[in-house]
């Protein structure tokens, strides 16, 4: 028995440690069961109905993404800046169908916030932007997926987002570019591009947003800590043409549309 009890008792923790990475798995596995186009069935209206285990994206009250407008920021003045600890690692990148993702091998670093540490997992660009700023949308949006370290810690996931306006090339993508049209419509196909060091995309960290929101794709996992960069970058109407072109057509428009921010609390970080 009482071998039995330390069974089930290992079998319980290893479910609560495993279960937010199966939560990302499948997010990552069931991607390819949606889309963008309002007429499809499979947009973004009818994401929460597609399949039970994605009910947030309709029934949530913590989703993403949302508008940053000043009557809603609480400015909080820290001259601490956010502590990102990334370095360069073999990396793929990957035609999901839906977007280009850079998908790291091994330890490409982590970023810390609130004392957790979070370790970067992949990025991937949305056109346009998902997230707007006092309703103004830009041309394109990064993500930077994290997973926490901790696996008991409150929330598992953070996303770094970096909006991008037209204007001079964006020096991260231009050496992507060639990887990048190689998977012109080549869906799940990778290219191996070596190492690719993150410290490469620049943003702001001492001027950020931060609220908890959730996944912009299903299965709209909710409690993820989002940090956008107040400061808007650049890209090239051409590096933006080439990440529409690469993808489906139902996702050349690959944003979701706002979501209700339901009165949640959105803090700019400021010196």
């Amino acid at each position: 028995m009482c071998i039995a009890s330390a069974i089930r008792s290992a079998v319980l923790l290893l479910l609560v440690i495993l279960f937010p990475l199966l939560i990302y798995a499948q997010e990552v596995q069931d991607e390819r069961e949606f889309d963008y186009v309002k007429s499809s069935g499979k947009g973004p209206e009818k994401w929460g109905k597609l399949h039970k285990e994605w009910s947030a994206c309709n029934k949530g009250n913590m989703q993403s993404p949302i508008d940053l407008s000043n009557k809603r920021v609480e400015v909080v003045h820290k001259s601490k800046k956010l502590l990102r600890n990334y370095k360069p690692c073999n990396a793929i990148i990957v035609n999901r169908g839906h977007d280009i993702e850079v998908s790291w091998e091994g330890y490409a670093g982590s970023i810390e916030i609130n004392g957790t540490n979070y370790a970067l997992k992949q990025a991937h660009w949305h056109s346009p932007s998902e997230h707007t700023i006092n309703n103004k949308r830009y041309s394109l949006e990064l993500h930077m997926v994290h997973r926490s370290t901790n696996p008991s810690s409150k929330h598992q996931i953070a996303v770094i987002g970096v909006l991008y306006k037209i204007g001079k090339p964006n020096p991260f993508l231009s050496k992507l570019g060639r990887n990048i049209t190689s998977l012109v419509k080549r869906e799940n196909e990778h290219r191996h591009h070596g190492v690719i060091d993150p410290r490469e995309i620049h943003m702001s960290r001492r001027r950020y947003y931060n609220y908890i929101g959730s996944l912009t794709v299903p299965p709209c996992t909710e409690g993820v800590i989002w940090t956008i960069s107040k400061k808007v970058r650049t890209v090239s109407l051409a590096q933006v043409k080439l990440l529409r072109e690469a993808v489906h057509d139902h996702a050349e428009k690959n944003a979701r549309p706002l979501q209700p921010d339901h009165k949640r609390g959105i803090q700019l970080i400021s010196p």
